[in-house]
């Protein structure tokens, strides 16, 4: 299966939820740090109609700081109402909007990882699909894209899904759900009592400490790096499809 069309799969499923949720459960924090699940809902709306256009201008706006664009479009986009929300990402599922260089996967990456912001805290259970989930998690471990700054943190450890039996890196054992090594991988402060093995000190002292501010010039750098070594190129092609379930 295309990962275009598991990012697809994701947007129908989370349309699906948010669409069930309650007003007092669309007020609930998120996993997603500072956003309810209103916010979450409109973040998933806002690069759907010309957002190859918002995230260039937005990058050259800010220097790349793409926490501050997700924020800046998130607060407008979180005007409208939850219907109309809704409403958005189910007619525009099949936008094919993707982080310059980079492909589908970190837009799967981020639709997978905003499912689990919504879910856990609330206690919605879902079978998620294993190809969506192992596409995040080969993502976050090996190249993630711009926005996805997780990947050198993981280094010298080695994180094995218990529950899938997918293992990826080498170093001091962080052992877990896959959910919840998604979780932590990509920085959420959740999922950690369900992790043990001698590295899982070293990720969460990594991954929760205090993130460096970096300066314009060197964000911009950042970016430039992306575009000069991004993925390989069979990860970024519209035909990409989930790389092999193996567990090495």
């Amino acid at each position: 299966m295309r990962v275009y069309d598991m990012v697809v799969r994701e947007r129908q499923a989370l349309a699906g939820t948010l669409g069930r949720l309650t007003p007092d459960q669309l007020r609930t924090p998120s996993l997603c740090a500072g956003w309810t699940m209103h916010d979450v809902a409109a973040h998933l709306t806002t690069y759907l109609r010309f957002g190859q256009v918002k995230l260039y201008l937005g990058i050259v706006a800010t220097a790349a700081d793409i926490d501050r664009i997700n924020v800046t479009l998130t607060r407008w986009a979180a005007r409208r109402p939850i219907a109309e929300l809704v409403d958005t990402l189910h007619r525009r599922a099949g936008a094919r909007t993707t982080i310059p260089r980079s492909g589908f996967d970190p837009v799967l990456t981020d639709a997978v990882l905003h499912d689990l912001d919504i879910r856990r805290p609330l206690g919605i259970p879902r079978d998620a699909p294993e190809e969506s989930r192992w596409v995040a998690f080969h993502h976050l471990a090996h190249h993630p894209a711009l926005g996805y700054s997780r990947g050198p943190q993981l280094r010298g450890l080695e994180l094995t899904a218990t529950d899938t039996g997918w293992r990826i890196g080498r170093g001091a054992p962080v052992r877990g759900p896959a959910e919840a090594l998604l979780l932590t991988m990509s920085g959420r402060d959740a999922g950690w009592d369900e992790l043990d093995g001698d590295g899982v000190p070293v990720l969460r002292a990594r991954v929760l400490g205090d993130r460096p501010k970096f300066h314009p010039v060197r964000r911009l750098a950042m970016a430039g790096q992306v575009l000069i070594d991004p993925p390989p190129a069979d990860r970024r092609a519209r035909a990409a499809v989930a790389p092999p379930l193996t567990p090495g």
